[in-house]
């Protein structure tokens, strides 16, 4: 194999690893945040505040996922 298609495959794999988890874990962040707002509807600005905060932190994730990609890319 080439470096080149090996570069390629890197390349890949971080966007397919870098979108796929962030998305599930986003997933499963927000049918658990619904649940919890389902039994306790009086908590559901703590509970929306925590889950935002979880999100956010997930999403960072993928961002750090493409700049490794394109770090591999590009160098």
């Amino acid at each position: 194999m080439s470096p080149e298609s090996i570069k390629m495959l890197v390349t890949a794999g971080a966007i397919v690893g870098g979108t796929a988890v962030p998305a599930l874990a986003i997933a499963l962040i927000g049918s658990k945040g619904l649940e919890a707002i389902g039994r306790n509807p009086e908590a559901a600005a703590k509970i929306q505040t925590a889950m935002v905060l979880a999100i956010a932190f997930a999403e960072a994730i993928a961002i750090y996922a493409l700049v490794v990609a394109l770090i591999v890319k590009f160098v």
